[in-house]
């Protein structure tokens, strides 16, 4: 079967646009899929974290991925602390990759800003370690958006690099998996605005810790417009939503897609639906729907944060599965490379 590697950092709470985005895709992944699904807690830190904060966060994705319905029977899911072969492999992969192919990589720029001299060597090379993340477990498929396409890229140069520079054909070329484009998940206070984790207001946000209380009481005070809903012919010629359009009304447009992308339906069966109707009734089926899906995984999540021990058990015994496929790779890697072991 083919193999799927990913992960989500453990930095900040998980909201709406995580699950949408991410989450939701690994469950539908895992039937047809061996999945590997990791807490990427290496990454995380190539950033300042708060030692106490950034556990009690390692636990809360894997709490997610679980809520969510990932199944830990069927993937491995683990903290990617926990496995050596992540960190070993990646500084292998830092005498492979070049200086500038590290240079092209736009999000250190972004995330360094205006101050890349202070930022730290593990930003910069954290690419390097997504490669090691993915090709420790000679996955065959990532799944990526478009933010991810170009370390994607890296890490297939770096395994062509590899093999050629040595000789062999030991790692795989890795496929992307392209996910269908998540819904843009806006603030519930400001339309026109990304839903962040960052956002002073938890009212501007779904998090996925969210009870059906607060999932409903959020919904029901998410900013809309006094008009009736627009019907299927603001949509472009391929059911699309143009930028035009989104920006005349964000608050409208960012609650009908959570709709869509929530209950699974097109720009063009939902906008027929509503068409011509009050907000008033159309937030009320909104509420219903985002409580039903979203309020049983903020409960089970709730649940498992006062039950530490429990994901903490299935990230140990992710991670004895995950050692027992990544270990045997690191140690081939080695032999290739010239090292002297024991």
């Amino acid at each position: 079967m083919k193999r799927i590697f990913s992960g989500v950092q453990p930095t900040g709470n998980l909201h709406l646009g995580n699950y949408l985005g991410a989450i939701r895709q690994f469950v539908a992944l895992q039937h047809d899929y061996d999945c590997i699904y990791c807490v990427v807690d290496l990454h995380a830190i190539t950033q300042w974290q708060e030692p106490g904060e950034l556990r009690d966060q390692i636990r809360q994705v894997a709490a997610a991925y679980l809520a969510a319905g990932v199944d830990p029977q069927r993937c491995i899911i683990f903290n990617q602390s926990q496995v050596p072969a992540h960190a070993e492999l990646a500084w292998i992969f830092n005498c492979v990759a070049r200086l500038g192919w590290l240079n092209r990589m736009t999000q250190f720029k972004e995330k360094a800003g205006k101050h890349r001299e202070q930022a730290s060597a593990g930003l910069y090379v954290y690419p390097n370690l997504m490669a090691a993340d993915i090709l420790a477990y000679k996955a065959s498929h990532v799944p990526v958006g478009e933010d991810q396409k170009q370390h994607l890229e890296l890490t297939r140069d770096i395994a062509q690099k590899f093999n050629h520079d040595y000789g062999t054909e030991f790692f795989p070329i890795v496929e992307p998996l392209i996910l269908s484009a998540a819904a843009r998940v806006m603030s519930l206070r400001d339309g026109a605005k990304k839903m962040s984790k960052s956002d002073p207001s938890d009212a501007s946000r779904l998090n996925m810790t969210d009870g059906p209380d607060e999932v409903a009481q959020k919904i029901r005070r998410a900013k809309t417009d006094t008009e009736l809903l627009p019907g299927p012919d603001v949509l472009g010629a391929e059911g699309t939503l143009g930028e035009e359009a989104r920006k005349a009304r964000p608050e409208a447009y960012n609650l009908l897609g959570i709709y869509a992308a929530l209950s699974d339906r097109s720009w063009t069966e939902v906008l027929a639906e509503f068409e011509g109707q009050q907000f008033s009734h159309f937030k009320q089926v909104l509420t219903d729907l985002a409580v039903a899906v979203l309020g049983p995984m903020g409960e089970e999540m709730q649940r498992m944060a006062g039950d530490p021990a429990y994901v903490d058990g299935i990230l140990r015994s992710g991670a004895e599965k995950a050692n027992a496929i990544a270990e045997p790779i690191l140690r081939d890697v080695q032999d290739i490379v010239g090292f002297l072991r024991p």
